[in-house]
């Protein structure tokens, strides 16, 4: 029996999920797909959302717009959901060399919007902190694989969900429709991660994906309120857990955790923390990263029946929310979409390769 919907979503990781919430809230007709067995890169990425970047410590693109959008985003999606998600979590810098002192101080006077100041001595019992302490307010950790399962666990209860690989050889596109086995669309929508660099309509993308891993230690007595940079990060996972990462490995050989990130990552840890920890985690997935560091957003210029969003790489905790909205907005009412982010810029590159 054919199933009719306006919009199918392809991938449940953090995009997915916030595109079919975008479609629920709007109440429009969607399927998500999504396999099960491939691990998605949100579900082992850090939750944080970060209104600042970098060694120069700058404010990250656009963070203005989608740091309120963001937060009450997510507080309206907990709600829904009846969990809680997100939380407060200022990043506190241990500056990991005195020309990254210099650089915050600099930055304290410049561009002081999320930038504060902190008592070294509050730090000491818990970190080797020689070059100074820093800090950044506004800063959020989200729940992601909470997320991800309570939205998932709602879709499958609504009958919006099928486990299931998605094979772009049993698609088939039709004037203002698409089908997949049995089910008719107007519109699909691939928020598949790395799966669209295999994706024979957008392969031709510059997509630039890299590896990240990350280590899942105990460190008891550290205090859990506060996300911890130097040249690694430490952030409150759950219980009593700390996530620690993450590297950016653009040339790698497979999705696994290596024993490399783990030696480099001790010997960080065994640098900068005073207290005693034990590794209980070691995980790793592939970011859907690409060469502009601007997500791909929009419907292919010679299939109005393909859409996609991708690219979000690191900041996809802060770029999805806003993003979903703004792809929903252009599809059901021909908004425009931030030039920077618009599939536009492609256009001519996705003409010649399909």
């Amino acid at each position: 029996m054919q199933k009719q919907v306006k919009y199918v979503i392809v991938g449940q990781g953090i995009t997915g999920t916030w595109m079919s919430y975008q479609l629920e809230q709007a109440g429009i007709s969607y399927l998500l797909i999504n396999d099960e067995s491939i691990q998605s890169a949100s579900s082992v990425a850090s939750g944080v959302i970060n209104p600042v970047t970098g060694r120069r410590i700058v404010q990250t693109w656009m963070i203005e717009t989608l740091l309120p959008f963001a937060i009450n985003a997510y507080k309206a999606l907990q709600e829904k959901l009846k969990i809680n998600i997100i939380k407060s979590s200022p990043v506190i810098l241990l500056h990991p060399s005195e020309q990254m002192k210099d650089s915050f101080n600099y930055r304290m006077t410049h561009e002081n919007l999320y930038l504060i100041q902190q008592d070294p001595s509050k730090w000491t019992p818990y970190f080797n902190a020689p070059h100074g302490v820093g800090g950044i307010s506004e800063c959020y950790w989200l729940d992601i694989n909470e997320m991800l399962q309570a939205w998932q666990t709602y879709l499958k209860s609504k009958g919006y969900y099928i486990n299931a690989h998605f094979n772009i050889e049993d698609l088939h596109l039709h004037e203002n429709k698409i089908e997949w086995k049995n089910i008719t669309a107007e519109k699909i929508i691939f928020c598949d991660g790395i799966g669209s660099m295999q994706n024979p309509y957008f392969k031709s993308l510059p997509f630039a994906p890299n590896k990240g891993e990350a280590l899942i230690i105990k460190a008891p007595g550290l205090p859990i309120q506060n996300i911890y940079k130097n040249n690694i990060s430490i952030i409150p996972w759950k219980a009593d857990l700390f996530w620690v990462g993450s590297n950016y490995e653009w040339t790698y050989e497979d999705a696994l955790p290596s024993l490399a990130f783990k030696e480099k990552m001790i010997q960080n840890l065994d640098q900068l923390l005073k207290l005693p920890y034990e590794i209980v985690d070691h995980i790793a997935g592939i970011r859907p990263t690409n060469t502009q560091r601007r997500p791909f957003i929009g419907v292919h210029p010679n299939y109005p029946q393909l859409a996609i969003i991708n690219g979000m790489g690191t900041k996809g905790c802060s770029l999805a929310p806003y993003f979903t909205a703004q792809l929903l907005d252009h599809l059901e009412q021909g908004t425009a979409i931030e030039t920077e982010a618009s599939l536009e810029r492609f256009a001519q590159i996705l003409k010649e390769n399909r």
